[in-house]
Protein backbone atom coordinates (compact mmCIF):
# COMPACT_ATOMS: atom_id res chain seq x y z
CA UNK A 1 0.00 0.00 0.00
CA UNK A 2 1.63 3.73 -1.55
CA UNK A 3 1.82 6.26 1.50
CA UNK A 4 -0.36 8.07 -0.01
CA UNK A 5 -3.59 5.29 0.62
CA UNK A 6 -1.87 4.81 4.32
CA UNK A 7 -2.51 8.72 5.03
CA UNK A 8 -6.17 8.36 3.16
CA UNK A 9 -6.96 5.74 5.42
CA UNK A 10 -5.90 7.57 8.85
CA UNK A 11 -7.98 10.23 7.48
CA UNK A 12 -11.39 7.56 7.22
CA UNK A 13 -10.54 6.98 10.50
CA UNK A 14 -10.48 10.43 12.25
CA UNK A 15 -14.16 11.09 10.50
CA UNK A 16 -15.74 8.10 11.62
CA UNK A 17 -15.39 9.38 15.35
CA UNK A 18 -18.15 10.87 17.23
CA UNK A 19 -17.27 14.48 16.80
CA UNK A 20 -16.74 14.92 20.60
CA UNK A 21 -14.31 12.19 20.45
CA UNK A 22 -12.41 14.00 17.31
CA UNK A 23 -9.11 15.53 18.14
CA UNK A 24 -9.56 20.00 17.96
CA UNK A 25 -7.51 21.80 15.87
CA UNK A 26 -7.60 25.53 14.69
CA UNK A 27 -9.80 26.74 12.08
CA UNK A 28 -7.09 26.66 9.55
CA UNK A 29 -5.18 23.22 10.15
CA UNK A 30 -1.96 22.52 11.10
CA UNK A 31 -0.32 25.72 10.34
CA UNK A 32 -2.95 27.71 13.15
CA UNK A 33 -5.59 30.08 12.47
CA UNK A 34 -6.89 31.34 9.46
CA UNK A 35 -10.14 29.56 6.98
CA UNK A 36 -10.55 25.79 6.46
CA UNK A 37 -9.13 24.08 3.34
CA UNK A 38 -10.51 22.40 0.75
CA UNK A 39 -13.94 22.27 3.37
CA UNK A 40 -12.70 19.96 6.04
CA UNK A 41 -14.09 20.21 9.38
CA UNK A 42 -12.66 21.34 12.31
CA UNK A 43 -10.91 18.56 14.19
CA UNK A 44 -9.60 16.40 11.23
CA UNK A 45 -5.93 15.78 10.88
CA UNK A 46 -4.83 15.87 7.47
CA UNK A 47 -1.53 14.99 6.35
CA UNK A 48 -1.53 14.94 2.71
CA UNK A 49 2.37 15.74 2.49
CA UNK A 50 2.11 16.33 -1.17
CA UNK A 51 -0.38 19.29 -0.20
CA UNK A 52 1.86 21.01 2.55
CA UNK A 53 4.97 22.73 2.93
CA UNK A 54 6.77 24.58 5.90
CA UNK A 55 9.01 24.18 8.61
CA UNK A 56 7.09 21.37 11.30
CA UNK A 57 5.06 19.72 8.58
CA UNK A 58 5.03 16.00 8.39
CA UNK A 59 6.58 14.94 4.67
CA UNK A 60 5.71 11.88 2.70
CA UNK A 61 9.33 10.63 3.33
CA UNK A 62 8.89 10.25 7.01
CA UNK A 63 7.12 6.71 7.93
CA UNK A 64 8.27 6.88 11.35
CA UNK A 65 6.27 10.06 11.90
CA UNK A 66 3.17 9.05 9.92
CA UNK A 67 3.07 5.81 12.34
CA UNK A 68 3.72 8.46 15.75
CA UNK A 69 0.43 10.40 14.63
CA UNK A 70 -1.58 7.37 13.94
CA UNK A 71 -0.32 5.81 17.63
CA UNK A 72 -1.55 9.19 18.91
CA UNK A 73 -5.11 9.34 17.04
CA UNK A 74 -5.61 5.86 18.76
CA UNK A 75 -4.94 7.28 21.62
CA UNK A 76 -7.60 9.86 21.82
CA UNK A 77 -10.62 7.24 21.27
CA UNK A 78 -11.57 6.24 24.66
CA UNK A 79 -14.97 4.35 25.33
CA UNK A 80 -15.25 4.39 29.43
CA UNK A 81 -15.89 1.20 31.65
CA UNK A 82 -17.90 -1.75 30.20
CA UNK A 83 -21.24 -2.67 31.57
CA UNK A 84 -19.76 -5.79 33.08
CA UNK A 85 -16.55 -3.75 34.27
CA UNK A 86 -19.02 -1.10 36.49
CA UNK A 87 -20.50 -4.32 38.16
CA UNK A 88 -17.53 -5.57 39.11
CA UNK A 89 -16.44 -2.47 40.65
CA UNK A 90 -19.52 -1.70 42.11
CA UNK A 91 -20.17 -5.15 43.96
CA UNK A 92 -16.01 -4.71 46.19
CA UNK A 93 -16.48 -4.33 49.43
CA UNK A 94 -15.35 -0.86 49.83
CA UNK A 95 -18.12 0.36 47.84
CA UNK A 96 -21.10 -1.70 49.41
CA UNK A 97 -19.78 -0.54 52.90
CA UNK A 98 -19.88 2.52 51.97
CA UNK A 99 -23.28 2.39 50.37
CA UNK A 100 -24.71 0.85 53.53
CA UNK A 101 -23.40 3.58 55.07
CA UNK A 102 -24.71 6.82 53.35
CA UNK A 103 -27.87 4.83 53.51
CA UNK A 104 -28.38 4.61 57.09
CA UNK A 105 -27.11 8.31 57.60
CA UNK A 106 -30.25 9.45 55.13
CA UNK A 107 -32.98 7.32 57.26
CA UNK A 108 -30.87 8.46 61.05
CA UNK A 109 -31.35 12.13 59.24
CA UNK A 110 -34.63 11.51 58.66
CA UNK A 111 -36.23 10.21 62.01
CA UNK A 112 -33.88 12.68 63.48
CA UNK A 113 -36.22 15.29 61.59
CA UNK A 114 -39.39 13.87 62.13
CA UNK A 115 -38.64 13.71 65.74
CA UNK A 116 -37.78 17.20 66.41
CA UNK A 117 -41.06 17.91 64.95
CA UNK A 118 -42.87 16.36 67.08
CA UNK A 119 -41.10 17.93 70.05
CA UNK A 120 -41.63 21.43 68.63
CA UNK A 121 -45.50 20.41 68.27
CA UNK A 122 -46.03 18.78 71.67
CA UNK A 123 -43.95 21.61 73.32
CA UNK A 124 -45.38 24.53 71.67
CA UNK A 125 -48.06 26.27 73.78
CA UNK A 126 -51.21 25.47 72.95
CA UNK A 127 -53.68 28.27 71.53
CA UNK A 128 -56.78 28.92 73.52
CA UNK A 129 -60.03 28.15 72.50
CA UNK A 130 -62.04 31.67 71.18
CA UNK A 131 -65.49 32.16 73.41
CA UNK A 132 -68.77 31.86 72.26
CA UNK A 133 -69.78 35.28 70.55
CA UNK A 134 -72.88 36.95 69.19
CA UNK A 135 -72.77 39.56 66.66
CA UNK A 136 -73.03 42.48 69.60
CA UNK A 137 -69.74 41.39 70.67
CA UNK A 138 -68.06 41.87 67.54
CA UNK A 139 -68.56 45.68 66.76
CA UNK A 140 -70.27 48.75 67.90
CA UNK A 141 -74.10 49.39 67.92
CA UNK A 142 -75.49 53.37 66.16
CA UNK A 143 -78.61 54.45 67.88
CA UNK A 144 -80.83 56.37 66.13
CA UNK A 145 -83.49 57.10 67.97
CA UNK A 146 -84.68 60.35 66.10
CA UNK A 147 -85.28 59.48 62.69
CA UNK A 148 -86.46 62.59 61.11
CA UNK A 149 -83.22 64.62 62.99
CA UNK A 150 -81.28 61.65 60.82
CA UNK A 151 -82.69 62.96 57.63
CA UNK A 152 -80.64 65.97 57.53
CA UNK A 153 -81.32 69.82 57.93
CA UNK A 154 -83.57 69.70 54.53
CA UNK A 155 -85.77 66.77 54.51
CA UNK A 156 -87.79 66.80 51.26
CA UNK A 157 -91.35 64.59 51.45
CA UNK A 158 -91.39 61.35 50.72
CA UNK A 159 -92.63 58.02 50.89
CA UNK A 160 -91.74 56.13 53.84
CA UNK A 161 -90.50 59.21 55.80
CA UNK A 162 -87.61 58.58 58.77
CA UNK A 163 -87.44 54.91 57.72
CA UNK A 164 -87.22 55.35 53.89
CA UNK A 165 -84.28 57.88 54.70
CA UNK A 166 -82.58 55.49 57.72
CA UNK A 167 -82.31 52.70 54.39
CA UNK A 168 -80.84 55.12 52.02
CA UNK A 169 -77.88 55.54 54.55
CA UNK A 170 -77.26 51.91 54.77
CA UNK A 171 -74.09 52.56 52.73
CA UNK A 172 -72.97 54.55 54.35
CA UNK A 173 -73.61 52.78 57.84
CA UNK A 174 -71.43 50.17 56.52
CA UNK A 175 -68.31 52.55 56.07
CA UNK A 176 -68.58 52.51 59.87
CA UNK A 177 -68.41 49.12 60.32
CA UNK A 178 -71.04 49.23 62.66
CA UNK A 179 -72.72 45.38 63.78
CA UNK A 180 -76.26 46.59 64.75
CA UNK A 181 -78.26 50.02 63.93
CA UNK A 182 -81.03 50.85 67.62
CA UNK A 183 -83.99 52.17 65.40
CA UNK A 184 -86.92 54.36 67.63
CA UNK A 185 -89.38 54.09 69.43
CA UNK A 186 -91.77 54.40 66.19
CA UNK A 187 -94.23 52.67 67.64
CA UNK A 188 -97.93 54.54 67.88
CA UNK A 189 -98.28 56.63 71.52
CA UNK A 190 -100.14 59.21 73.27
CA UNK A 191 -98.15 60.62 76.27
CA UNK A 192 -98.98 58.64 79.64
CA UNK A 193 -102.11 56.65 77.69
CA UNK A 194 -101.48 53.26 78.05
CA UNK A 195 -104.70 52.94 76.22
CA UNK A 196 -103.39 54.66 73.22
CA UNK A 197 -99.93 53.13 72.98
CA UNK A 198 -99.73 50.69 70.05
CA UNK A 199 -96.08 49.11 70.24
CA UNK A 200 -97.50 46.41 66.87
CA UNK A 201 -97.85 50.00 65.12
CA UNK A 202 -95.94 52.11 63.32
CA UNK A 203 -96.25 55.83 63.40
CA UNK A 204 -97.75 56.84 60.63
CA UNK A 205 -95.46 60.20 59.86
CA UNK A 206 -92.13 57.82 60.26
CA UNK A 207 -93.80 55.06 57.65
CA UNK A 208 -95.82 52.16 57.69
CA UNK A 209 -95.19 48.18 57.88
CA UNK A 210 -94.23 47.83 53.99
CA UNK A 211 -91.39 50.62 54.42
CA UNK A 212 -90.02 48.65 57.89
CA UNK A 213 -90.01 45.26 56.25
CA UNK A 214 -87.93 46.93 52.74
CA UNK A 215 -85.47 48.68 55.38
CA UNK A 216 -85.19 44.98 57.40
CA UNK A 217 -84.27 43.41 54.16
CA UNK A 218 -81.61 46.17 52.79
CA UNK A 219 -80.28 45.88 56.44
CA UNK A 220 -79.80 42.18 56.25
CA UNK A 221 -78.00 42.47 52.87
CA UNK A 222 -75.72 44.80 54.16
CA UNK A 223 -74.37 42.28 57.38
CA UNK A 224 -76.46 44.69 59.50
CA UNK A 225 -78.57 43.95 62.78
CA UNK A 226 -81.51 45.72 63.67
CA UNK A 227 -82.72 45.95 67.26
CA UNK A 228 -86.28 47.98 67.99
CA UNK A 229 -86.51 50.30 70.87
CA UNK A 230 -89.61 49.46 72.25
CA UNK A 231 -89.70 51.51 75.42
CA UNK A 232 -93.79 52.39 75.61
CA UNK A 233 -94.06 55.95 76.97
CA UNK A 234 -91.49 57.18 75.37
CA UNK A 235 -93.00 60.87 74.69
CA UNK A 236 -93.14 60.90 78.75
CA UNK A 237 -90.45 61.67 81.44
CA UNK A 238 -91.96 58.11 82.86
CA UNK A 239 -91.47 55.64 80.14
CA UNK A 240 -93.08 52.72 81.78
CA UNK A 241 -96.55 54.14 83.10
CA UNK A 242 -97.90 54.18 86.57
CA UNK A 243 -97.92 51.41 88.94
CA UNK A 244 -101.38 50.52 89.24
CA UNK A 245 -101.01 49.58 85.05
CA UNK A 246 -97.84 47.18 85.29
CA UNK A 247 -100.30 44.03 84.48
CA UNK A 248 -101.91 45.53 81.48
CA UNK A 249 -98.33 46.79 80.51
CA UNK A 250 -96.62 43.63 81.09
CA UNK A 251 -99.27 41.97 78.62
CA UNK A 252 -98.82 44.53 75.68
CA UNK A 253 -94.94 43.88 75.95
CA UNK A 254 -95.06 40.40 75.44
CA UNK A 255 -97.04 40.45 72.56
CA UNK A 256 -95.10 43.32 70.83
CA UNK A 257 -91.88 41.37 71.47
CA UNK A 258 -93.13 38.30 69.80
CA UNK A 259 -94.70 40.07 66.99
CA UNK A 260 -91.65 42.05 66.59
CA UNK A 261 -89.14 39.32 66.69
CA UNK A 262 -91.51 37.56 64.17
CA UNK A 263 -91.15 40.35 61.77
CA UNK A 264 -87.23 39.93 62.02
CA UNK A 265 -85.96 42.05 64.21
CA UNK A 266 -82.71 41.24 65.72
CA UNK A 267 -83.60 42.65 69.30
CA UNK A 268 -85.59 44.98 71.37
CA UNK A 269 -84.05 47.60 73.38
CA UNK A 270 -85.75 49.09 76.63
CA UNK A 271 -84.49 52.12 77.91
CA UNK A 272 -85.09 53.63 81.54
CA UNK A 273 -85.69 50.19 83.05
CA UNK A 274 -84.41 51.51 86.58
CA UNK A 275 -88.38 52.85 86.16
CA UNK A 276 -90.03 49.62 86.39
CA UNK A 277 -91.61 48.33 89.57
CA UNK A 278 -89.85 44.98 89.16
CA UNK A 279 -86.97 44.44 87.43
CA UNK A 280 -87.28 40.74 87.65
CA UNK A 281 -90.15 41.50 84.69
CA UNK A 282 -87.28 41.70 82.63
CA UNK A 283 -86.37 38.15 82.82
CA UNK A 284 -89.81 37.11 81.47
CA UNK A 285 -88.98 39.23 78.65
CA UNK A 286 -85.66 37.92 78.09
CA UNK A 287 -86.58 34.37 78.34
CA UNK A 288 -89.37 35.62 75.56
CA UNK A 289 -86.43 36.87 73.05
CA UNK A 290 -84.85 33.48 73.70
CA UNK A 291 -87.62 31.47 72.42
CA UNK A 292 -87.08 32.41 68.56
CA UNK A 293 -82.58 31.89 68.98
CA UNK A 294 -80.44 32.81 71.09
CA UNK A 295 -78.89 35.12 68.38
CA UNK A 296 -81.51 38.05 69.75
CA UNK A 297 -80.37 40.56 71.68
CA UNK A 298 -82.32 42.09 74.50
CA UNK A 299 -80.67 45.46 75.54
CA UNK A 300 -81.45 47.36 78.72
CA UNK A 301 -80.96 51.04 79.26
CA UNK A 302 -80.63 53.37 82.66
CA UNK A 303 -80.94 57.20 83.05
CA UNK A 304 -78.91 56.83 86.14
CA UNK A 305 -75.16 57.72 86.01
CA UNK A 306 -74.31 56.70 89.66
CA UNK A 307 -72.25 53.26 89.94
CA UNK A 308 -73.86 51.65 92.36
CA UNK A 309 -76.98 52.23 91.00
CA UNK A 310 -75.77 51.09 87.62
CA UNK A 311 -74.21 47.97 88.82
CA UNK A 312 -77.30 47.39 90.44
CA UNK A 313 -79.45 47.12 87.38
CA UNK A 314 -76.25 45.40 86.08
CA UNK A 315 -76.65 42.40 88.80
CA UNK A 316 -80.71 42.08 88.42
CA UNK A 317 -81.10 41.55 84.48
CA UNK A 318 -79.46 39.56 82.02
CA UNK A 319 -79.45 41.64 79.06
CA UNK A 320 -76.01 42.68 77.41
CA UNK A 321 -75.07 44.96 76.53
CA UNK A 322 -76.50 47.50 78.62
CA UNK A 323 -76.48 51.22 77.84
CA UNK A 324 -76.01 53.53 80.68
CA UNK A 325 -74.83 56.77 81.62
CA UNK A 326 -71.68 55.54 83.36
CA UNK A 327 -68.96 56.94 81.61
CA UNK A 328 -69.92 60.44 82.03
CA UNK A 329 -69.26 61.18 85.38
CA UNK A 330 -65.80 60.50 85.55
CA UNK A 331 -62.98 63.35 84.89
CA UNK A 332 -59.86 62.09 86.20
CA UNK A 333 -58.21 59.37 84.92
CA UNK A 334 -57.97 57.85 88.45
CA UNK A 335 -61.63 57.46 89.04
CA UNK A 336 -62.26 56.35 85.94
CA UNK A 337 -59.59 53.62 85.78
CA UNK A 338 -61.67 52.64 89.70
CA UNK A 339 -64.92 52.68 87.67
CA UNK A 340 -63.77 50.85 84.59
CA UNK A 341 -62.34 48.48 86.75
CA UNK A 342 -65.50 47.79 88.98
CA UNK A 343 -67.89 47.35 86.14
CA UNK A 344 -65.58 44.59 84.23
CA UNK A 345 -65.34 43.05 87.93
CA UNK A 346 -68.95 42.85 88.29
CA UNK A 347 -69.28 41.49 84.93
CA UNK A 348 -66.95 38.60 85.36
CA UNK A 349 -68.43 38.03 88.37
CA UNK A 350 -71.94 37.29 86.92
CA UNK A 351 -70.48 35.06 84.14
CA UNK A 352 -71.87 37.82 81.64
CA UNK A 353 -70.05 37.15 78.05
CA UNK A 354 -69.22 41.28 77.56
CA UNK A 355 -70.04 45.00 79.02
CA UNK A 356 -71.35 47.41 77.03
CA UNK A 357 -69.58 51.02 77.28
CA UNK A 358 -72.04 54.31 76.69
CA UNK A 359 -71.95 57.88 77.63
CA UNK A 360 -75.71 58.72 77.43
CA UNK A 361 -79.31 56.71 76.10
CA UNK A 362 -80.78 59.36 73.81
CA UNK A 363 -77.47 62.39 73.90
CA UNK A 364 -74.57 62.63 71.75
CA UNK A 365 -70.90 62.56 73.08
CA UNK A 366 -70.42 66.40 71.87
CA UNK A 367 -73.15 67.61 74.53
CA UNK A 368 -71.16 65.83 77.43
CA UNK A 369 -67.78 65.81 76.81
CA UNK A 370 -65.83 68.47 76.23
CA UNK A 371 -64.67 68.84 72.61
CA UNK A 372 -60.54 68.12 73.53
CA UNK A 373 -61.83 64.60 74.57
CA UNK A 374 -63.54 63.49 72.17
CA UNK A 375 -61.35 61.68 70.15
CA UNK A 376 -59.44 60.16 73.29
CA UNK A 377 -63.12 58.61 74.44
CA UNK A 378 -63.52 57.63 71.00
CA UNK A 379 -60.09 55.11 71.48
CA UNK A 380 -61.43 54.73 74.80
CA UNK A 381 -65.10 53.04 73.65
CA UNK A 382 -63.52 51.24 70.93
CA UNK A 383 -60.87 49.67 73.48
CA UNK A 384 -62.39 48.58 76.17
CA UNK A 385 -63.59 44.91 76.76
CA UNK A 386 -67.32 44.79 75.20
CA UNK A 387 -69.78 46.60 73.08
CA UNK A 388 -69.63 50.45 72.70
CA UNK A 389 -72.81 52.19 71.89
CA UNK A 390 -72.66 55.42 69.78
CA UNK A 391 -75.60 57.71 68.83
CA UNK A 392 -75.89 58.93 65.25
CA UNK A 393 -73.57 61.88 64.84
CA UNK A 394 -70.84 60.76 67.11
CA UNK A 395 -68.59 59.90 64.58
CA UNK A 396 -68.45 63.61 62.99
CA UNK A 397 -68.91 65.10 66.83
CA UNK A 398 -72.03 66.73 65.91
CA UNK A 399 -73.71 68.83 68.12
CA UNK A 400 -77.09 70.82 68.42
CA UNK A 401 -77.05 73.66 66.82
CA UNK A 402 -77.14 77.22 68.94
CA UNK A 403 -80.44 78.10 66.74
CA UNK A 404 -82.55 74.85 67.73
CA UNK A 405 -85.20 74.66 69.79
CA UNK A 406 -83.82 73.19 73.82
CA UNK A 407 -86.27 69.98 73.13
CA UNK A 408 -85.03 69.11 69.67
CA UNK A 409 -82.53 66.69 68.61
CA UNK A 410 -79.42 67.37 67.36
CA UNK A 411 -79.95 67.35 62.85
CA UNK A 412 -77.33 65.07 60.81
CA UNK A 413 -74.94 67.22 59.20
CA UNK A 414 -74.15 65.49 55.90
CA UNK A 415 -72.83 68.02 53.86
CA UNK A 416 -72.83 71.79 53.99
CA UNK A 417 -75.24 74.05 54.25
CA UNK A 418 -75.33 77.68 54.67
CA UNK A 419 -78.59 77.78 55.92
CA UNK A 420 -77.58 76.22 58.95
CA UNK A 421 -74.41 78.19 58.84
CA UNK A 422 -72.24 74.80 59.53
CA UNK A 423 -69.02 74.65 58.59
CA UNK A 424 -67.49 72.50 55.85
CA UNK A 425 -65.47 70.45 58.42
CA UNK A 426 -68.33 69.92 60.73
CA UNK A 427 -70.01 67.41 58.25
CA UNK A 428 -69.99 63.82 57.00
CA UNK A 429 -68.59 64.95 53.45
CA UNK A 430 -66.47 67.53 54.98
CA UNK A 431 -64.64 64.90 57.16
CA UNK A 432 -64.94 62.12 54.74
CA UNK A 433 -61.46 62.88 53.00
CA UNK A 434 -59.83 64.67 55.67
CA UNK A 435 -57.36 61.90 56.99
CA UNK A 436 -56.85 63.82 60.50
CA UNK A 437 -60.68 64.33 61.36
CA UNK A 438 -63.09 62.45 63.67
CA UNK A 439 -64.79 60.58 61.12
CA UNK A 440 -61.59 58.83 59.80
CA UNK A 441 -60.27 58.06 63.41
CA UNK A 442 -63.95 56.70 64.11
CA UNK A 443 -63.41 54.45 60.36
CA UNK A 444 -60.21 53.19 61.47
CA UNK A 445 -60.97 52.11 65.32
CA UNK A 446 -63.76 51.10 64.23
CA UNK A 447 -61.94 48.07 61.58
CA UNK A 448 -59.38 47.79 63.81
CA UNK A 449 -62.11 46.39 66.77
CA UNK A 450 -63.60 44.31 63.91
CA UNK A 451 -60.22 42.49 63.17
CA UNK A 452 -58.30 42.25 65.98
CA UNK A 453 -58.34 39.02 68.67
CA UNK A 454 -57.09 40.89 71.59
CA UNK A 455 -59.76 43.73 71.13
CA UNK A 456 -62.79 41.49 70.18
CA UNK A 457 -62.32 39.15 72.96
CA UNK A 458 -58.92 39.72 74.74
CA UNK A 459 -58.54 40.16 78.43
CA UNK A 460 -57.94 43.04 80.26
CA UNK A 461 -55.74 44.41 82.15
CA UNK A 462 -55.51 47.75 83.81
CA UNK A 463 -51.64 49.01 83.98
CA UNK A 464 -50.25 50.93 87.25
CA UNK A 465 -49.02 54.39 86.07
CA UNK A 466 -46.73 56.98 88.41
CA UNK A 467 -48.32 60.03 86.56
CA UNK A 468 -50.24 61.38 88.67
CA UNK A 469 -54.26 61.24 88.78
CA UNK A 470 -54.86 61.95 85.69
CA UNK A 471 -53.45 58.93 83.66
CA UNK A 472 -55.24 55.81 83.16
CA UNK A 473 -53.60 52.98 81.12
CA UNK A 474 -54.52 49.32 80.29
CA UNK A 475 -53.62 45.95 78.14
CA UNK A 476 -55.97 44.26 75.70
CA UNK A 477 -53.84 40.82 75.09
CA UNK A 478 -55.72 37.20 73.64
CA UNK A 479 -53.61 34.26 74.00
CA UNK A 480 -50.51 34.33 71.52
CA UNK A 481 -52.03 37.15 69.32
CA UNK A 482 -50.71 41.54 69.19
CA UNK A 483 -51.58 42.94 72.44
CA UNK A 484 -52.66 46.70 72.23
CA UNK A 485 -51.59 49.01 75.37
CA UNK A 486 -54.19 52.12 75.80
CA UNK A 487 -52.74 55.20 77.83
CA UNK A 488 -55.28 58.03 78.09
CA UNK A 489 -54.28 61.47 79.67
CA UNK A 490 -57.36 63.43 80.79
CA UNK A 491 -55.75 66.52 82.27
CA UNK A 492 -54.62 69.77 80.99
CA UNK A 493 -50.93 69.12 81.56
CA UNK A 494 -48.24 66.87 80.28
CA UNK A 495 -47.00 64.25 82.36
CA UNK A 496 -44.06 62.02 82.03
CA UNK A 497 -44.68 58.14 83.23
CA UNK A 498 -42.80 55.04 83.25
CA UNK A 499 -44.93 52.09 82.71
CA UNK A 500 -43.59 48.79 83.79
CA UNK A 501 -45.24 45.68 84.54
CA UNK A 502 -45.00 42.06 83.66
CA UNK A 503 -47.39 42.30 80.60
CA UNK A 504 -45.21 44.91 78.97
CA UNK A 505 -41.99 45.05 76.89
CA UNK A 506 -39.58 48.27 77.71
CA UNK A 507 -40.60 49.73 74.54
CA UNK A 508 -43.51 49.56 72.10
CA UNK A 509 -44.81 50.64 68.31
CA UNK A 510 -47.00 53.51 68.30
CA UNK A 511 -50.13 52.58 66.45
CA UNK A 512 -51.85 56.24 67.01
CA UNK A 513 -52.12 59.33 68.74
CA UNK A 514 -55.41 61.13 69.17
CA UNK A 515 -53.18 64.27 69.11
CA UNK A 516 -52.03 63.93 65.88
CA UNK A 517 -48.75 65.33 66.17
CA UNK A 518 -46.70 61.72 66.47
CA UNK A 519 -45.17 59.68 64.07
CA UNK A 520 -47.26 56.43 63.86
CA UNK A 521 -45.28 53.63 63.50
CA UNK A 522 -42.07 54.86 65.77
CA UNK A 523 -40.83 52.46 68.48
CA UNK A 524 -40.98 54.39 71.88
CA UNK A 525 -39.72 53.54 75.18
CA UNK A 526 -42.11 53.15 77.69
CA UNK A 527 -39.99 53.34 80.65
CA UNK A 528 -39.81 57.22 80.02
CA UNK A 529 -43.30 58.28 78.40
CA UNK A 530 -44.20 61.60 77.80
CA UNK A 531 -47.93 62.12 77.74
CA UNK A 532 -49.56 65.87 76.27
CA UNK A 533 -52.45 67.23 77.32
CA UNK A 534 -55.89 65.42 76.72
CA UNK A 535 -54.09 62.93 74.35
CA UNK A 536 -55.04 59.38 73.96
CA UNK A 537 -52.14 57.20 72.64
CA UNK A 538 -52.81 53.36 71.33
CA UNK A 539 -49.30 51.30 71.49
CA UNK A 540 -48.83 47.82 70.02
CA UNK A 541 -46.11 44.85 70.82
CA UNK A 542 -45.96 40.85 69.53
CA UNK A 543 -46.62 37.86 72.09
CA UNK A 544 -43.25 36.70 73.29
CA UNK A 545 -43.61 33.22 74.40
Amino acid sequence: MSQDAEIDMKEVELNELEPEKQPMTAAGGLGGPGPAVGGEKNGLVKAKAAEEVGVGMVGPEDPAALASAAAASAAAKFTGLSKEELLKVAGRPGWVRTRWALLVLFWLGWLGMLAGAVVIIVRAPRCRDLPAQAWWHKGPLYRVWALQAFRGPKPQPRIGGGIHDLKSHLDYLSTLKVKGLVVGPIHKTTEDLLNETHLEQIEPKLGNKEDFLSFLEAAKKKSIKVVLDLTPNYESKNSWFGPEEVEELNGKMKRALHYWLEVGVDGIQFKNVDQLQNLDILEEWQNSTQLFTSDKLLLVGTGSSEKEAVLRVLDQTSGEPMTNLYLQSYPSGEALREAVSAYVQRVEKLNKLSCGWSVSLDAHLSGIVPSHLLRLYQLLLFTLPGTPLFSYGDEIGLRKLSSARPDDPPVMQWEDTSEELVGFNMTVMGQSGAPTSLLTLFRHLSDRRGKERSLLHGDFQVIPTDGGPQLFAYVRRWDQNERFLVVLNLGGTAVKTQLRDPFLPSAATLSLSTGLDRPEGTTTSLESLSVNPWEGLLFTFPYVG
